[in-house]
C-alpha cells in the first residue's frame, strides 16, 4: 500500500509498505510520487529488488551534502547560517570526491592539505564531525552505503599528527560554562566589595575560590 505526504517544502514524500517491505522517496511533484510507487509494488510483487531512486543520481560528496540540506529543509530544520557556510565550503574542497573515493587515505591527505593552509585542530574538527554527520545521514535515511569507519580511523590519524582536536561541540559547552561561571564570581565580587557590605576586600577574595582552581580557604596567594 502506498500513502502520500506533502511536507513543509511543498515535496511529496511517497512510503510503499507491501509483503513486509518499506521503501520511501521524496519527489517535487505528487504526479511522479505516484507513478513510482507504482512501479515500486509491481516490483516487489515481481520479486525485483527495488533500488532507491535517489541512489540514482548520488555519485559524490557534494551530492550527499545537498541531499542531506534537501532532508534537513523538508523537516523545517534547514542549516544555519554558519553550518550552511561551512557545508559549502566542504563542497569546494572535497565535494567533487566520489563516494568510494572518501577513504581513510584520501581523508588524511585532506586534513594535511587543510593544515597547511592554516587551518586548525578545532576547525578540521568541525570538518570531519560534518563529513560524519552526513555519511551517517544519508546511510540512515536513505540506505546509501557509506564508510564511517574511514571518517573514524582518518580522525584518529589526524589526532596523534596533532592536527585535529577534540569534538567542538564539547568545547563550545566548556566555554559556555566557564563563561557563566567567571560571571557568577565577578557579581558575587561587585556585591560583597561594596560600601554596603562593610566587607574588607582581602576577606572577600578568601571566601571565593580562585579561577585559576585554587582550593577555597586557600589564601596563600592572597595580598592583604
Amino acid at each position: 500500500m502506498a500513502t502520500f505526504t506533502q511536507l513543509a517544502s511543498g515535496n511529496w514524500r511517497a512510503q510503499v509498505r507491501r509483503k513486509g517491505r518499506y521503501v520511501a522517496e521524496t519527489f517535487r511533484r505528487r504526479k511522479d510520487a505516484e507513478e513510482w510507487a507504482l512501479d515500486t509494488e509491481r516490483c516487489i510483487d515481481r520479486g525485483v529488488s527495488v533500488r532507491p531512486r535517489v541512489r540514482e543520481k548520488i555519485r559524490t560528496l557534494g551530492d550527499l551534502i545537498n541531499l542531506h540540506i534537501e532532508d534537513m529543509k523538508d523537516v523545517r530544520k534547514p542549516p544555519r547560517r554558519p553550518k550552511a557556510a561551512d557545508m559549502e565550503a566542504l563542497k569546494v574542497s572535497l565535494g567533487g570526491v566520489k563516494i568510494p573515493d572518501l577513504t581513510r587515505e584520501r581523508l588524511i591527505e585532506y586534513g594535511k592539505r587543510r593544515a597547511k593552509q592554516g587551518a586548525g585542530p578545532t576547525t578540521l574538527s568541525i570538518d570531519f564531525s560534518f563529513i560524519r554527520t552526513i555519511l551517517s545521514h544519508c546511510a540512515a535515511v536513505h540506505g546509501i552505503e557509506t564508510s564511517g569507519e574511514d571518517v573514524r580511523l582518518a580522525r584518529i590519524a589526524l589526532s596523534r599528527l596533532g592536527l585535529i582536536g577534540k569534538g567542538f561541540e564539547r568545547d563550545v559547552g566548556q566555554l559556555k560554562t566557564r563563561s557563566t561561571n567567571s560571571s557568577s564570581i565577578s557579581r558575587e565580587i561587585r556585591v560583597r566589595s561594596s560600601p554596603r557590605s562593610g566587607a574588607c576586600p582581602s576577606i572577600i577574595f578568601q571566601e571565593l575560590p580562585c579561577l585559576n582552581a585554587q582550593a577555597p580557604g586557600d589564601t596563600s596567594n592572597i595580598v592583604a
